[in-house]
């Protein structure tokens, strides 16, 4: 058995869930005027709006939750917790649905936020991929005039991956799934790049990404639903395996590989 498999489990986090689960549609300059100096609200403002800062003071209205003394985490809607994930090192979801994105440890949600993914005309595939190559700063395939910051690709012949971009708060992007700055550099440095065999072969693959749901284009941003249906977008832990069941011997096989080769590397430097 491989050494990395004797890590201990992660130690769960202890979380602040908010008292209740409502939400409400406010004017936006007001908002900001009353909260905008407190950085944790505007965290949670932002995320809960699939947006930036830029653009945040651009909208007339914001969807708010009425408690915002929860971590970030609890509006996001992903479980906090999946037993199936359980034995993956990590992982990734990008949901397209709801237009977040949740990373997993052994099962545990480490880390979550808001991403603004492909455009009608240029949707982001979906299914299971890997992390491949990253760098802190690229200029797009689609446009030369666009630079890219703590970019991460997960589909190197579709130029497809995740980096920091413009968050209008909907779907814009061609194809690519863009986060808020501090998010991008935070998967930047958490998800693992690839490792190549030579120049054309993949010997090691990176961090498995699962891309998930649809999006309805033509109708309001589903999250507005939240003021009548403030659980309309959870997600449940039967979800997530749902979506993970097809590819888990995929991603455990890819594990084991990395740890054979970590292993590998290690006793190498131990001779």
């Amino acid at each position: 058995m491989s050494a990395c498999n004797n890590q201990n489990k992660k130690e769960k986090r202890q979380r602040i869930s908010p008292k209740n689960n409502t939400y409400q549609l406010t004017e936006t300059n007001t908002w900001i005027l009353n909260n905008g100096n407190d950085s944790q609200k505007m965290r949670i403002a932002l995320a809960v709006n699939r947006t930036d800062s830029q653009h945040l003071i651009k909208m007339d209205s914001i969807i708010m939750p009425d408690d915002l003394s929860g971590d970030l985490e609890f509006y996001m809607h992903f479980p906090i917790s999946v037993t199936y994930l359980k034995n993956i090192r990590k992982i990734i979801y990008f949901s397209y649905g709801t237009q977040t994105f949740a990373t997993y440890e052994m099962g545990e949600l480490t880390y979550s936020g808001p991403t603004n993914m492909g455009k009608k005309t240029s949707q982001t595939p979906t299914g299971l991929f890997f992390t491949n190559w990253k760098a802190e700063e690229t200029i797009s395939t689609f446009n030369d005039e666009w630079k890219l910051f703590w970019n991460f690709n997960i589909e190197n012949k579709a130029g497809i991956g995740w980096h920091q971009y413009n968050l209008p708060g909907y779907p814009a992007s061609s194809s690519c799934l863009r986060l808020q700055e501090r998010d991008a550099k935070y998967l930047y440095q958490w998800a693992n790049q690839w490792v190549l065999a030579d120049q054309t072969n993949v010997l090691i693959k990176g961090t498995p990404v699962i891309v998930f749901g649809t999006y309805q284009f033509d109708k309001k941003k589903p999250w507005l639903a939240l003021i009548n249906q403030p659980k309309l977008l959870n997600m449940s832990d039967k979800q997530i395996k749902n979506e993970t069941i097809h590819f888990y011997n995929h991603i455990m096989y890819e594990q084991f590989l990395r740890d054979e080769y970590q292993d590998s590397i290690k006793k190498s430097i131990e001779e």
